[in-house]
């Protein structure tokens, strides 16, 4: 018998004894991932068994199906995140997922105002609402294009629809991909939108502008001519009014503050990365952003 199979035969054992032993909560699968929890998160044993399950419960303060959740996270500076995110800010399990899912980690890392990014991870969410502001990523990463000289707008959108199934993957689990270069007329004017999808959960039409240079103001205005029309030719009765997200490579934040607050359509403007930092890098820039906050913290509390 090879050892895997010795293995996955001891742990079928151990699986019956336990359920013969304790009752439910010890099936085959349940003692699989109890295994790679341990390995995932090693302790010792101390001698008291007392002891041992009192600081075992102090170390793993997050209930049994986060840790779960967390599992599938296989970076470990990204894994580490979440668990301490998670911990500070109160998360739900469903909020947990939505952050990892959204990739948050990275996103974070990425930001230009990681602090602020860090902030807003703090605020806890009744766990069935769902925002545009959570649901859109920024920056988003578009590694997987392979760019790496200079590129037009019409090769950006070529790329995404090659690989839509990956930037799909990237965009969020929600996304559903509706059509490209869709055209529509105002006046005596033919416009076309580059890509438009539906998303799930927030119950509507995304419309997303690709850009290759800086955020300007005609572009807000550009994307809210085109939610106006969408709004009134391609919303179904019960959806919500729809979003606009406008992809650039570089976008500049008080532009975008200015050219788009206090429209009455939700626009949104976010970075695309065509690379992506190393990751030691990314979780030292997220490390000293933590310690920047707690000076600032101290700072403030005593009045300096």
């Amino acid at each position: 018998m090879e050892c895997t199979d010795y293995g996955e035969e001891v742990i079928k054992q151990l699986s019956a004894d336990l359920t013969a032993r304790y009752g439910r909560g010890s099936s085959l699968r349940n003692v699989w991932r109890m295994r790679a929890f341990y390995r995932t998160w090693p302790f010792l044993p101390t001698v008291s068994a007392e002891t041992s399950l009192a600081k075992i419960a102090s170390r793993f303060p997050l209930p049994w199906s986060a840790y779960m959740r967390l599992l599938s996270v296989k970076n470990m500076h990204a894994r580490e995140f979440y668990e301490t995110e998670a911990l500070r800010g109160g998360w739900s399990v469903r909020q947990l997922d939505r952050q990892v899912n959204s990739q948050f980690y990275e996103r974070t890392a990425l930001s230009k105002d990681k602090a602020a990014m860090l902030i807003q991870g703090q605020q806890t969410l009744p766990d069935g609402a769902v925002l545009p502001e959570e649901e859109i990523k920024d920056p988003y990463v578009l590694e997987f294009l392979g760019f790496k000289d200079e590129y037009s707008e019409s090769d950006l959108e070529e790329a995404l629809i090659r690989r839509l199934e990956t930037f799909l993957l990237e965009l969020g689990v929600d996304f559903c991909f509706m059509g490209r270069q869709r055209r529509l007329r105002i006046g005596n004017e033919w416009y076309r939108m580059d890509l438009l999808f539906f998303h799930r959960s927030l119950r509507c039409l995304v419309v997303i502008g690709l850009r290759i240079g800086r955020l300007i103001h005609a572009d807000a205005g550009q994307m809210h001519l085109d939610l106006n029309y969408v709004r009134k030719h391609w919303v179904h009765e019960g959806e919500n009014p729809p979003v606009g997200l406008i992809l650039y490579a570089q976008k500049d934040e008080a532009v975008a503050r200015y050219a788009l607050e206090g429209l009455p359509n939700k626009v949104m403007a976010a970075e695309y990365r065509t690379t992506l930092p190393n990751e030691d890098i990314l979780a030292a820039e997220i490390d000293r952003t933590w310690e920047a906050l707690r000076v600032r913290s101290l700072l403030t509390a005593t009045g300096k």
